[in-house]
Parts: C-alpha cells; sequence; structure tokens
C-alpha cells in the first residue's frame, strides 16, 4: 500500500486518540521492513504516548490489514531533527535549517542543505551557500531539521 493510502488510513486514529500525526516512513532492513509514524503534541511525547498509539494503529492494521508480509511497527516522537513531510510543515519551519534530498537532480545536484525560507505555489524555497533554492515538494524524496546543538546547548546553560 502506497505512503500516501497509508496516510489517509491512520492519520485520523492518530489524530482521534489526541496527537499531531507528523508522517511516516517505511523502509526496508534485512528480511523486514518496518513502518515509523511519528506523533507530537504540544508538551510532547512519552513512551507512554508511543505505546497508547502503537496498540491503536497495529489493532487497525491487523483488520484492514494493508501492508503484505512481515512488518515492525515504531511510533515515536519527531525528535530534533524532526523529519518533514509536507509543505504546511516546511511553512512552519521557516526560518530553520534542513537536509533535502530529492528523487531527480536539479543543477546536478540530489542534496541540499540550507536555511527553509517558505513555501510558494507547491515549491519549498532554501537558502543555500547564499543562493535561493526552489524544490517542487513532488521531487523531495525525504527532508529533515537540522538541529542548532550548539544554540540548544547555549540556551540550556542559560536556565541552569
Amino acid at each position: 500500500m502506497s505512503s500516501v493510502k497509508l496516510t489517509n488510513l491512520l492519520k485520523p486514529l492518530v489524530e482521534d486518540l489526541g496527537y499531531e500525526f507528523v508522517g511516516l516512513e517505511s523502509r526496508s532492513i534485512p528480511k523486514n521492513q518496518v513502518l515509523a509514524i511519528y506523533i507530537d503534541r504540544p508538551e510532547g511525547i512519552a513512551v507512554e504516548d508511543c505505546e497508547r498509539v502503537s496498540r491503536e494503529v497495529a489493532a487497525l492494521l491487523d483488520v484492514e490489514d494493508p501492508i503484505s508480509g512481515h512488518y515492525s511497527l515504531e511510533v515515536s516522537s519527531p525528535g530534533l531533527d524532526r523529519p518533514l513531510f509536507n509543505l504546511e510543515q516546511f511553512a512552519q519551519f521557516a526560518g530553520e535549517n534542513a537536509k533535502i534530498s530529492v528523487f531527480a537532480p536539479l543543477e546536478g545536484r540530489r542534496k541540499f542543505k540550507g536555511e527553509i525560507l517558505g513555501v510558494e505555489d507547491g515549491m519549498v524555497k532554501l537558502e543555500q551557500d547564499g543562493a535561493e533554492v526552489i524544490l517542487e515538494v513532488s521531487n523531495i524524496a525525504k527532508a529533515r531539521l537540522v538541529p542548532d546543538y550548539d544554540n540548544l546547548f547555549t540556551k540550556r546553560e542559560e536556565t541552569r
């Protein structure tokens, strides 16, 4: 089943449980497929939240059986290096740095890293090496925020 169909199946369930459905990734490891679901909420995510969502999602997947073969289900918070799945998320994190890989090369490149400038007309604007790069969201294979660890640790030291 495609990730769009899985998202359409799982997003309402996760949201009914009171969480933000950030997105999902499907990846293969030797002899197994992994379905990773990212959830969030303003006060953060605890292990108990992941367990609750995992139980409910597993039950729905057992009934609907959308994935053929064996797979492992992972439910987690998006973390500091939060994955970005749609235009709304790119707009939400404008001003942050991101690493983006694309399906089809743009000017001979498949990987980009820089500040998210915003979104416009289905395109993501990124500043890389002082130049503006415009990426079609449909060409984005994977995108993640790049945490500023130095700034995070500085803020943490200031609050002590």
